[in-house]
Formats: structure tokens, sequence, C-alpha cells
């Protein structure tokens, strides 16, 4: 890899999606396509989904056979297998095998079915865990990833290349994104399986209803992380899937972190938990720091809105909402 600092994106000289383009949103009622689908029908594009039980993306033949029938401009693949710590550390074979087969089905299903445009959407621990920070693209492959989710880092990593192959080997118009850390309505707030901030959220509020006096949270507290809401992330994808044509993947975040810890007092004082925190340094931290180098993105014109606090108190408050809804 190239150690020189990466230069502007490549923005196309026209837009490289039309107006009221029909885009088929690959795993749309999970946190990332639920959002995409809600910006890509504000803004007035026909937006194609199929569920699980429809259809299985990890199937080639029945997800060419669809693409092909569908016949959409744009494919935006927001589909993968994904969970924290936990459950890439328990279960690396599905995160593995399940992100490969459906990345291998909807890229070459889109290609076969004459799809002109995809965004493949990756992850930020695709990066070695002692990357330089913030981290560029080009940091790729450049040393050992971080242990707990290698299984499915290394999934993501083989999409960026296959992206990068249909581009070099039959001209096709084909972008990859990484985004950070997300979160926002849609979440995951199962404990076994939910990313950091959702867990927080809800580790917190049953706290509180329980009138326990402390909460243990895994790890030091220390590694930092950048968080994006989903609606920000949405926003950018537009922007890419409009403008975007390079080769190389670009980083979606807002460029600033903080610390776990610092992030668990902010959700506490949200929920208004009014306990104590304990550590348990027992436990694994994760990579000491990840975040993202965005200038790729930001000489596109993008800035994110969504201020976290705020951001953290729309979900929380979609979440009480949604369990009202259930209940």
């Amino acid at each position: 890899m190239t150690t020189e600092t990466p230069g502007p994106a490549r923005e196309s000289a026209h837009p490289l999606l039309r107006p009221g383009a029909r885009i088929f949103v690959a795993g749309h009622r999970g946190l990332v396509g639920s959002a995409l689908v809600r910006r890509l029908t504000a803004d007035g594009h026909e937006v194609i989904t199929r569920g699980r039980d429809e259809l299985d993306l990890r199937e080639a033949a029945p997800t060419e056979a669809f693409l092909r029938e569908a016949r959409p401009d744009a494919v935006v693949l927001a589909a993968a297998k994904v969970g924290g710590i936990m459950a890439n550390s328990t279960r690396p074979v599905e995160f593995l095998e399940d992100n490969l087969r459906i990345q291998l089905s909807v890229i070459a299903g889109a290609h076969a079915a004459g799809v002109q445009r995809l965004l493949f959407l990756g992850s930020s621990c695709i990066y070695p865990k002692h990357a330089p920070q913030p981290i560029r693209e080009d940091a790729l492959l450049t040393g050992p990833l971080e242990p707990t989710n290698e299984a499915y880092a290394l999934a993501k990593i083989a999409g960026i290349v296959q992206i990068q192959s249909y581009r070099r080997q039959y001209g096709a118009a084909y972008i990859s994104a990484m985004p950070t850390n997300l979160y926002g309505p849609g979440d995951n707030f199962d404990l076994e399986t939910s990313h950091v901030l959702p867990a927080l959220i809800r580790r917190f509020h049953e706290a509180k209803l329980d009138g326990a006096h402390e909460v243990t949270l895994w790890g030091s507290g220390s590694p930092r992380r950048e968080f994006l809401h989903v609606d920000d992330l949405a926003a950018a994808c537009v922007r890419l899937l409009e403008t975007y044509d390079g080769d190389e993947p670009v980083n979606v975040g807002c460029g600033e972190d903080l610390t776990i810890r610092e992030l668990a007092e902010t959700v506490r004082d949200v929920t208004e938990y009014q306990g104590s925190v304990v550590w348990d340094t027992s436990k694994p931290d994760g990579t000491p720091r990840k975040l993202l180098d965005v200038s790729r993105l930001s000489s596109l014109g993008f800035k994110p809105q969504i201020a976290l606090r705020d951001g953290i108190a729309r979900t929380y408050a979609w979440w009480l909402g949604s369990r009202t809804s259930r209940s």
C-alpha cells in the first residue's frame, strides 16, 4: 500500500444517480438499510426491498434472478451479519461465511443483471488494530486486525477487493464506503449481540427501572471510539452515489472521537440513571482507538449534521417508543 497522502476524492463530472432512480436496498430492515430507505424515499427515489423471508441473499441463483427481474438502476449493499465483541468472538464462522456469501451473491448478481451502480458498505474494523490515527483509507492491509472481529473484517475486506475487481475488469461504476461506529433508530438492543452504544442505553435504562446502585461495564473505559448517527450515514451514501466514482473506498465518519468512559457518562446522563459505573478490567477492551480520517468524504462537500448527545437522546426516545408499540 502507498504511504503517500491521498488526494481529494474523485468526483464524477456528472451525477451517477439520476433523479427518481429505482434503487434496491439490500438489508432494508437493519439499522443502516432502514435509514437508507427513509432518505432515498424522501429524496424521491423508488426504493425496492425484499425481506429475508422472500429472498435469501446468501443464495446466488435466486438473488441474480430477482435482480434481473427487478432491473434496479442501483443497488446499495447494506445487508450483513453484524454484532458486538461477544457475538464476533463466539460465532466467527457465521460472521465470515454469511457475509462472504451475501457479498458474492449480490455483487456478482448485480453485474450479471446489468445494474449500473452499486455501493458496498463495509466497516471501519477492516483497518489494522494499531493503524496510525486518524485512519486513512490507505492503511488497509498494513497490519494485523483486531482479533475479536477478525472474521467479520476479513469478509468486508474481501468485499472491497471484489468491488475494485469489478471496476478494473469490467469498468463497473461500483464503489465502497467504510462507516465508523453507527447508532440510531432501528439499532439492535439485544445485550448478547448489540454494539456498545445501544447496549449502554439499555443497561442504564434497566438499571434505573430496577433501582440498581451500580452498573458494571466491560473493560477499562479507555478505548476511544467515533460514533455517527445512521441518518448522517444515509446522507453520505446518497452523496457518494450521486457524485463519487473512485476505485478507493471512502471513510464515512464525523472525524471526532471520545473514550468509552465518556460515552458511558453521556448515556447515563441522557437516561437519567443516578447510580455508579464499575469497570470490569478482566474483560477485553478491543482496539485502543479507531478514528477515521474523513478528508476524502469532506472533499465531496459532506459534513455530518447530528451531534452525538442529541443523537443518543433521539435513539433512546425511539427505543422507548418501539418497546411501547410492541407491548
